[in-house]
């Protein structure tokens, strides 16, 4: 024990305390602003042999009185360019591509075979209407009864890659599978028509054989309209038609049966 107290002695040792300082200021008679001034500067000062770390010295020197505060100038930002912040982005909207006008241009061209088609905006690669008319085809099946959405998806993959390959031996351009995909499936929408009447009443008599050609031929004239209108097809309308008629012809099969 005495062998700790010798070390802490050694240890700590200085010359200078607080109670010299003390007896000098009472033994003296000075100021007594000055005495406490000097007992404040020796309670924040260590004491003498005391080990201080110099990074503790070197932040103490430097420090400005600045927290979490970057060293970098306001300007910092609009030098490189981000002084607008998200205003200059786009609309989420039309990151994704989904412009809601083309969207109802494209529905009123197909369900007016006779209106001219803007073949700038037919050759988009729009695929949020179609999705949603293959959907709403399925839709309007199962509340007849009859779960075909396996069989519209196939039939859509299907009948894509295979307008694809025969417009692209037709035209001289060539197109995209995305517009290929956008427009079969825009021309849909009459087929939806067909499928929510097959929820009111069957469809395997005449009439409905007879309701059924009639869309076929509706769907088919859009998809060809739409097509040389695109492509600069012109004259070659009904060769585009027959096989749109084919492939339009599977989804009424379905509808009717």
């Amino acid at each position: 024990m005495s062998n700790f107290e010798q070390f802490h002695l050694d240890f700590y040792q200085s010359n200078y305390t607080i109670d010299d300082q003390e007896e000098g200021c009472n033994s003296y008679g000075s100021d007594k602003n000055l005495c406490e001034s000097r007992k404040s500067q020796t309670e924040k000062q260590p004491a003498a042999g005391a080990f201080v770390p110099s990074e503790m010295l070197l932040s103490a020197q430097t420090y400005t009185g600045q927290i979490l505060q970057p060293a970098s100038s306001p300007n910092t930002l609009s030098q490189l360019g981000y002084a607008d912040g998200f205003d200059e982005e786009p609309p989420l909207l039309e990151e994704l591509g989904i412009n809601f006008e083309h969207i109802w241009q494209k529905t009123l061209t197909v369900l007016n075979p006779m209106k001219p088609a803007d073949g700038s905006i037919m050759n988009e690669t729009d695929l949020t209407g179609p999705m949603v008319f293959c959907l709403a085809l399925g839709a309007t099946l199962l509340m007849a009864g009859k779960v075909h959405f396996g069989y519209v998806y196939g039939m859509s993959a299907i009948g894509c890659l295979a307008m694809h390959a025969l417009l692209n031996l037709m035209s001289i351009s060539g197109v995209s599978h995305g517009c290929v995909a956008s427009v079969l499936g825009y021309c849909l929408l009459p087929m939806v028509i067909l499928s929510s009447s097959a929820v009111v009443f069957s469809l395997q008599g005449i009439p409905g054989t007879v309701l059924a050609l009639f869309i076929i031929g509706w769907c088919s004239l859009s998809a060809s309209k739409i097509f040389t209108s695109a492509l600069a097809m012109e004259g070659q309308q009904l060769l585009i038609a027959y096989p749109c008629a084919l492939l339009y012809g599977l989804f009424a099969l379905l509808t009717v049966f």
